[in-house]
């Protein structure tokens, strides 16, 4: 491939820059659209795929200028969406605190459920 001059060479690695720009863009535009946004309808997403194709760059940014703070809110959202399904896995695959499994045990010796070399036991237990 002959690139030409220093200035060839500028000019397809700006090409090159836009293009992977509009390409991380329209990544964004089109989870948004089918992933987050489920206010929308159909008919209105896809207009917005149809001119993301005919009219690229003037449709991403209408898109942005218009949908953009929706867009950050929505991205917002499915963040601390995911941070508690992570939190929640994480409480539920590590069980109960020390704390947690002794006021359990001392549940049970109140109830009569166990006697207090048990409860002993399960103490020690938690906090080993």
């Amino acid at each position: 491939m002959d690139w030409g001059s220093t200035w060839d060479f500028l000019w397809h690695f700006l090409i090159i820059f836009a293009w992977i720009a509009y390409l991380l863009v329209l990544f964004q535009i089109l989870t948004d659209l089918f992933w987050r946004d489920h206010q929308t309808s159909g008919v209105v997403k896809a207009i917005w795929v149809v001119f993301l194709f005919l009219v690229p760059w003037l449709t991403a940014v209408l898109y942005l200028v218009f949908r953009g703070q929706g867009m950050s809110v929505r991205a917002h959202e499915a963040a601390v969406a995911a941070k508690k399904q992570t939190d929640d896995y994480i409480k539920q695959a590590a069980g109960r605190s020390p704390a947690e499994e002794i006021a359990h045990a001392k549940e049970l010796l109140d109830a009569g459920t166990i006697n207090q070399g048990e409860y002993e036991s399960l103490k020690a237990k938690a906090l080993a």
